[in-house]
């Protein structure tokens, strides 16, 4: 049976991709892995490369989902963006980390928050 944290996170991220598209970014990758850690989201946007945090939740029973990304979440975030930045053939000389929030509450529709510049 599949975990259902990851089919929420899962949900969050395709949402969250399809708002930045609707904002004009192009999707480089989704879940880009590495020892360090996880990018949900990479798009670009002439020539300006994003690296989005998802939260997503179904409720406010924890808080705000932006308030899961911790200092650590935050260090970890940045260090996997280093380690990106030095596998690409090409790095974007513009770039920053930013955050997508989003509520799915049951007979709603997904409230989404955009959160730049989060590093």
């Amino acid at each position: 049976m599949p975990d259902p944290r990851k089919l929420t996170g899962s949900r969050g991220e395709e949402l969250a991709a399809v708002f930045l598209q609707t904002k004009g970014f192009r999707i480089i990758t989704k879940n880009w892995t590495c020892r360090l850690g996880e990018i949900d989201v990479i798009a670009e946007r002439d020539g300006e490369v994003r690296f989005v945090e998802v939260k997503t939740r179904y409720s406010m029973t924890y808080g705000y989902p932006e308030e899961a990304i911790t200092r650590t979440k935050r260090r970890h975030l940045a260090h996997a963006i280093e380690l990106w930045l030095r596998t690409v053939s090409s790095p974007p000389l513009k770039y920053q980390a930013d955050a997508i929030a989003i509520l799915i509450e049951p007979g709603k529709k997904p409230q989404i928050e955009w959160i730049e510049g989060i590093l």
